[in-house]
């Protein structure tokens, strides 16, 4: 499993919410996506992504299969990626999600990646988790924990996000 997530400041008055309403389908179908959560923030579009294999992230990055799109209207995004570690359903799973949050930590030399391990299972036993994933920067050595919900979370994060739309061609195939 991959993470990926790219962020765009918005021109003042950009109707985010038609683009995504007119567009978002398009990755309903997308091999090897696990999920794309349209995601927005403030004045900011953000999307994130967790994907089965590096060959759909590559052919949607520069194959023609999407991100040619956002390079076409707003330039090409510096594009955060992440190796992933987890991804657990929650209860939630069967109900489209309204709300996301990312929290980055940075991770102890020792422990850090279980501690985190054991934090997102027990997160996914929220009854408002729809999915729950936790990636890792070896670059940075940051853990960064990203939380679908079907109900605004009350839980200390670093981002809020709302969700526009949802792809999730092979969320199952996430681990």
């Amino acid at each position: 499993m991959y993470a990926m997530q790219y962020e765009i400041d918005l021109p003042t008055g950009y109707d985010i919410e038609h683009r995504v309403a007119t567009r978002g389908h398009r990755t309903d179908a997308f091999p090897g996506l696990g999920l794309k959560a349209y995601l927005v923030r403030d004045n900011q579009y953000a999307p994130f992504y967790l994907w089965t294999d590096t060959a759909g992230m590559s052919q949607f990055l520069w194959g023609g299969g999407g991100f040619d799109g956002i390079v076409q209207d707003f330039g090409r995004p510096p594009v955060q990626h992440w190796t992933g570690a987890s991804c657990l359903p929650g209860p939630a799973r069967a109900t489209s999600p309204n709300f996301a949050t990312k929290r980055v930590r940075p991770l102890p030399s020792s422990g850090g990646i279980e501690r985190e391990l054991a934090e997102l299972a027990q997160q996914s036993q929220n009854p408002a988790v729809h999915t729950t994933a936790l990636a890792i920067d070896p670059r940075r050595w940051e853990a960064v924990r990203f939380t679908l919900w079907t109900a605004s979370p009350d839980e200390d994060t670093d981002v809020r996000y709302r969700v526009l739309h949802i792809s999730q061609p092979n969320l199952d195939q996430l681990s």
